[in-house]
């Protein structure tokens, strides 16, 4: 059976989750960012139990087909942007998600749109500028590297929009000396 997670968005949450199944039974087949394969399949009572300890470390079982679909979107998302050099990135991001999804995107931004409040472009740019903040603060690499890297077209771009999100010039922010940083979960 395959189980939709939510806030699974990195590679410690699956390395927390594994386990925590395999203690109720489970052998895990396939374990992914945002889904886990399991056998057997569990019953309605395993189901809530799996649910329940899945809530402990803050995941939580995802039922609704509009929110499994918005979760390996925001998935899809958060791998590209925080696992990924984006400079590498030759399709856009509506086309990578709807080729992913096997589905129309228009469909899937109206979707997303509406469980998140958001618009997927808007969630990419959030994502984006919480990338650039941890670039910024290791300090080891400049606006123009970092814009080449994060796949803006110029480090005025970037600027741009980190001032959209932020409030915020990029030296600004790096000057402040002060961790502004969002969990990439809490976006």
């Amino acid at each position: 059976m395959l189980l939709y997670i939510k806030n699974m968005v990195c590679d410690r949450c699956v390395t927390t989750i594994r386990p925590q199944l395999e203690s109720l039974g489970f052998t895990v087949k396939e374990i992914i960012l945002g889904r886990a394969e399991i056998t057997p399949e569990p019953n309605e009572e395993q189901l809530q139990l799996i649910a329940a300890t899945l809530k402990i470390p803050g995941f939580e079982l995802i039922n609704k087909e509009t929110d499994k679909i918005t979760e390996v979107i925001k998935n899809i998302v958060i791998d590209m942007v925080h696992h990924s050099d984006l400079s590498q990135l030759k399709t856009s991001y509506s086309d990578l998600i709807a080729n992913h999804l096997n589905k129309d995107y228009t469909y899937l931004s109206r979707i997303f749109s509406n469980s998140q409040g958001m618009t997927i472009e808007r969630f990419i740019i959030e994502q984006k500028v919480e990338k650039i903040k941890e670039l910024l603060q290791y300090g080891e690499l400049n606006l123009n590297e970092i814009s080449y890297q994060m796949g803006y077209s110029s480090s005025a771009h970037l600027s741009t929009q980190f001032k959209s999100i932020t409030g915020l010039t990029p030296s600004q922010f790096k000057s402040s000396g002060r961790d502004k940083r969002k969990a990439i979960d809490k976006i």
